[in-house]
């Protein structure tokens, strides 16, 4: 396996890519444009005035701004210095704003005032009301320990808080000066620690996985294998850099190939696709919930996207609807610093292969074990799927090594699967979201993936509805596809038949429009949520 021909650290990286691709755009939002030698410039002033103020090797310095130009200057600076960065969930309330900055130990705050009327620095005073009255430069928060200093990018303020252009402007009058910086990033290695990513927290509080820079860097080069962008794209980017998909698949893979990010505030139909119109973007991914909003809006065919040449919304603006077991998948999570098996994903697979998460990425090992006897299975033979590899996480912060890995160095996903014979991984389930009927095993996703397939079917996410007999009962709740005609739930189960056997077949179907679910922050659909919505539904019609 190729890794990198360089030391594989943010800094690094960023230098190679100040060098080779210069002005060309990187990051924008809005009217703001930051080239790849912009970055570079503009994230060394604001790494002298951390150094300025404290911040060294090790130090969490927090980050809580929305994909863009600021984003990365303030991601890359405390990268350049050795710092540890969190990125910050910018959908955060108060409470999950202070619990991620007391779990993650946060000293410095890099945070804009405010987002689409989300008053930060407000939610930040809710969380530590103690920081009323406090001035900049040295907090003391009983309710956040390690919180030292708060930097603002932004017009409002607080007392506790500083100005982000009064913080850089300190940092160019100190000692610490542009070869200063540069005798410190030579001190920054591919071991050390660059980054705290948490998990979306749907079933508990959030996991903070620790990635080294090392991880992070060869990964994003070596997945950029398995795609086309090359340094003339133009990516939109509505993957939120505080997770792991957006970090390392879209912002540190854009500085290895050289390619720019178009970014957005928030995500809206209408503007969205007059940004994607006026910014000539030629690689369109997202959700598939975003394609479909957008691909539904009055303006999607009068707006000019003919600069597309990548990417699912293409497959929208061509009218072609592919079945998900069409094209390879991948399978990933925040702990393996995102795809641990990977296939090209612009071709349609051959019938044998189809529903298959492609193989293990070059340098990543899986076995497949028994999660109550730990026994490594066969080929074919469906268990937990367990991950090491360059990729895998240093570990989870504040969780000993032993809770986190095996004794021979796997972690378990909690995914349930199979390779089989040719390396291809068939992902079934996650642990417990198996459906357990009348002694038979149900995979969610097997139904999943014959109902979508159905007439006037746009989406189906299928759980398990506890019964007092036969353990679970299996239920289904569908989208409908746009302007398909009403329906029938009888209809749908007859058509089933002669795809599963009849245990597999839901005994509860119902029609939901999509908003009516409900859906992590990540996209995905929150199971537990919909058990509880449709075990609550299956309550109502047997007391009818």
């Amino acid at each position: 396996m190729a890794f990198p021909d360089f030391p594989p650290t943010l800094p690094e990286l960023l230098r190679r890519a100040a060098a080779k691709h210069g002005d060309r755009i990187f990051l924008t939002l809005g009217e703001r444009r930051l080239s790849y030698r912009a970055a570079a410039a503009e994230s060394a002033q604001l790494a002298r005035a951390l150094l300025a103020r404290g911040v060294g090797k090790g130090t969490r310095v927090g980050v809580l701004m929305p994909n863009g130009p600021d984003f990365g200057v303030a991601f890359l600076a405390a990268a350049r210095i050795g710092a540890l960065a969190i990125p910050i969930n910018t959908f955060f309330k108060a409470r999950e704003l202070g619990w991620v900055l007391r779990h993650a130990d946060v000293h410095t705050l890099l945070c804009w005032d405010q987002l689409l009327g989300n008053d930060y620095l407000e939610r930040l005073e809710s969380a530590a009301p103690s920081l009323a009255g406090q001035r900049p430069g040295a907090l003391v928060a009983p309710e956040l320990p390690y919180l030292r200093q708060v930097v603002v990018w932004g017009k409002s303020l607080r007392g506790f808080a500083e100005r982000s252009e009064d913080f850089v402007a300190g940092g160019a009058r100190s000692a610490f000066d542009a070869e200063f910086l540069a005798r410190v990033e030579e001190q920054v290695s591919p071991a050390d620690p660059l980054v705290i990513v948490y998990s979306s927290g749907s079933t508990a509080e959030p996991k903070g996985a620790v990635h080294s820079h090392g991880s992070v860097v060869r990964h994003a080069v070596n997945t950029n294998q398995f795609r086309d962008a090359v340094a003339d794209d133009r990516m939109w980017a509505p993957m939120p850099f505080f997770w792991v998909g957006g970090l390392v698949f879209t912002f540190v893979s854009a500085m290895d190939v050289g390619y720019a990010l178009v970014c957005e505030t928030h995500f809206e139909p209408s503007a969205t696709l007059a940004m994607l119109e006026r910014e000539r973007v030629t690689i369109g991914g997202a959700w598939p919930q975003y394609i479909q909003a957008l691909a539904s809006h009055p303006d999607f065919r009068t707006r000019d996207l003919s600069s597309l040449r990548l990417g699912n919304l293409l497959d929208a603006l061509q009218g072609v609807r592919r079945a998900p077991e069409m094209r390879a998948n991948s399978l990933g999570m925040t702990e393996t610093c995102g795809p641990h098996t990977i296939d090209r994903m612009d071709v349609d697979l051959p019938e044998h292969q189809r529903g298959s998460f492609g193989r293990s990425v070059p340098g990543v090992e899986h076995k497949v074990v028994d999660p109550e006897t730990g026994a490594t299975l066969p080929p074919g033979t469906p268990g937990e799927i367990c991950v090491r590899g360059y990729s895998l996480m240093q570990g989870l912060y504040k969780r000993e090594r032993e809770e986190v890995f095996d004794a021979d160095g796997f972690y378990h996903t909690g995914d349930v699967g199979h390779f089989n014979a040719e390396g291809l991984l068939y992902f079934q389930a996650r642990l417990g979201e198996m459906i357990k009927t009348g002694g038979a095993n149900v995979t969610p996703r097997e139904v999943e993936i014959v109902l979508d397939q159905l007439p006037g079917v746009q989406s189906s996410f299928v759980v398990g509805i506890p019964h007092p007999t036969r353990g679970q009962n299996v239920a289904a709740a569908i989208v409908p596809a746009e302007g398909a005609a009403a329906l029938d739930a009888e209809a749908l189960r007859g058509l089933l038949r002669a795809e599963l056997a009849a245990y597999k077949l839901p005994r509860h179907l119902y029609f939901y429009p999509r908003e009516e679910l409900p859906f992590t922050d990540s996209g995905k659909i929150d199971r537990k949520k919909l058990t509880l919505l449709l075990a609550e539904r299956v309550a109502r019609d047997s007391s009818a």
